[in-house]
């Protein structure tokens, strides 16, 4: 059993930037897809970037060009740069992973182990 433990969250005005990190502990993370989602209050769990086992890396259009996945083998970790952000950035954003993607990327519902979650609020 794999475990998750994002940091890195924080307060942050319109325009700033801010960096998450996600260190997967149990497993070599270099077997799994790693992936970051983000709930805002009152909304569902929605997607925003996935690092691929095979070196590809996806973005929702909302975040392309503001943020960037990367990931980190030898220290068994994933981070999000974020940049120029936005109130509506404003959520509780998870890291998740998975070994085996049976559909699509984008949906939680792939994702079996996921990290407790890290508020990032953006002030205007």
């Amino acid at each position: 059993q794999v475990q998750l433990v994002e940091s890195g969250g924080g307060l942050v005005q319109a325009g700033g930037s801010l960096r998450l990190s996600c260190v997967l502990s149990g497993r070599a993370i270099s077997t799994y897809h790693m992936a970051w989602f983000r709930q805002a209050p009152g909304k569902g769990r929605e997607f925003v970037a996935m690092s691929g086992i095979g070196g590809t890396t996806n973005y929702d259009d909302s975040v392309r060009g503001r943020f960037t996945m990367s990931r980190d083998n030898v220290k068994n970790m994933v981070s999000l740069q974020m940049n120029s952000l936005k109130p509506e950035d404003t959520a509780v954003y998870f890291c998740a992973a998975t070994q085996f993607l049976k559909r699509t990327y984008i949906s939680p519902d792939e994702y079996g182990s996921w990290g407790q979650g890290t508020q990032v609020t953006v002030s205007s």
